[in-house]
């Protein structure tokens, strides 16, 4: 039996994006979060500027620089535009956890390290993943400040009216990898943090009238369950969902961040008050839903009003809406989730309209007809 890394689940995700102070604005706004911490110049760190926001426990971090001095936040920005660099996991001992991942063949990014103040420490390090993308190590038990050293109470206050959304904590988070990637990427989380293949989607089973792609799920064999689908482009008439992310981020990365929720009505009709976008499925999705008699809590009716998916699997089903891109390329973008009795699934059966909705934003953007892995 391998030895266990101490994963204890999900704790932030990190974005690199062109204006922090914006991307926390939008998210406060929209997603209804709470800026909680800053740092920048004001509490001594140089050269960036972070805000961190949750919301129960979903938390995110949003940087940005603001000189020259930063060049990974730059080239990064530059690269791939405003999207997902660090997904940390919450670990017992980081040291352990990063030697452990290590000796199983993971590739450093940074070497653990440990950063304290007045209020005490937190450690982290982290691994290499898709391209530029990171997996951070990371224990803030013994630091009783806002989120980690460098960071204080935001410099400004910052009151934004925002409906309530009840979102939750991490669900599972998406990456997109290039053609034949796909498989490399399993076998580096499984071998190196003790993952296991949950879910396999082969040719033909994820897929419409024009484009296709493939998808396996691993997930963490110990602790709270940490989920991470990964996709890659399959051979289809057009151009698909997976190759315009890879065009347009310019490689693979982190598509999505699922988020759940206790109440996805209500946090759906808070999401749309606040003014978030979501992707839209026809009317004769939800005729399609009554006709197959599914026996769900939820009416229908709201369910079809706020444009809600719903899945059957197993005894348990799951209901989720996609928001469209949140930033000016066609890349990042957030799933709203709620799985009911005991789901476990990513709501195979709502691929087709789900993906026939991506496509018709596809051809709006004039991408759909666009070969490039064939």
């Amino acid at each position: 039996m391998a030895e266990q890394l101490g994963l204890l689940g999900y704790d932030y995700v990190e974005f690199y994006v062109g204006s922090a102070k914006m991307w926390a604005y939008w998210h406060a706004k929209a997603m209804g979060m709470k800026i909680v911490g800053y740092s920048g110049p004001e509490t001594g760190v140089k050269g960036k500027v972070s805000y961190y926001l949750e919301q129960n426990n979903f938390r995110i971090v949003v940087t940005s620089a603001i000189n020259p001095s930063q060049y990974q936040i730059h080239q990064f920005v530059e690269r791939h535009g405003d999207g997902v660099k660090k997904w940390s996991l919450k670990v017992k001992d980081v040291k352990k956890a990063f030697d452990r991942a290590i000796k199983n063949g993971a590739i450093p990014a940074w070497e653990p390290i440990k950063t304290e103040n007045e209020n005490g420490y937190v450690e982290e390090a982290a691994l290499k993943l898709y391209d530029d993308a990171e997996i951070v190590f990371v224990n803030r038990d013994n630091y009783k400040g806002i989120f980690k050293p460098g960071y204080g109470k935001p410099v400004q206050k910052i009151d934004i009216v925002a409906e309530e959304t009840g979102l939750q904590a991490i669900d599972h988070i998406v990456g997109n990898v290039r053609v034949n990637e796909m498989d490399l990427w399993v076998n580096y989380l499984n071998k190196t943090l003790n993952f296991e293949t949950f879910i396999d989607f082969g040719p033909g089973d994820i897929s419409t009238q024009y484009s296709a792609l493939l998808s396996k799920v691993v997930r963490s064999t110990e602790g709270p369950a940490i989920k991470n689908p990964i996709n890659e482009p399959y051979e289809g008439l057009k151009k698909s969902q997976i190759e315009e992310y890879i065009d347009e981020y310019l490689g693979s990365g982190i598509q999505h961040v699922a988020v759940i929720t206790n109440d996805i009505i209500k946090t759906i009709a808070a999401l749309r008050k606040n003014g978030m976008e979501f992707l839209t499925v026809p009317d004769s999705y939800y005729d399609t839903l009554k006709e197959r008699g599914f026996e769900v809590t939820e009416d229908i009716a709201e369910l079809k009003k706020y444009g809600i998916l719903c899945d059957i699997e197993g005894k348990g089903y799951l209901l989720q809406l996609f928001t469209k891109p949140i930033g000016d390329r066609p890349t990042f973008f957030y799933e709203i989730i709620q799985r009911r009795k005991g789901a476990q699934g990513f709501g195979q059966g709502n691929f087709q309209a789900l993906f026939e909705s991506i496509e018709r934003d596809q051809a709006q953007r004039g991408s759909l007809d666009k070969k490039k892995y064939i």
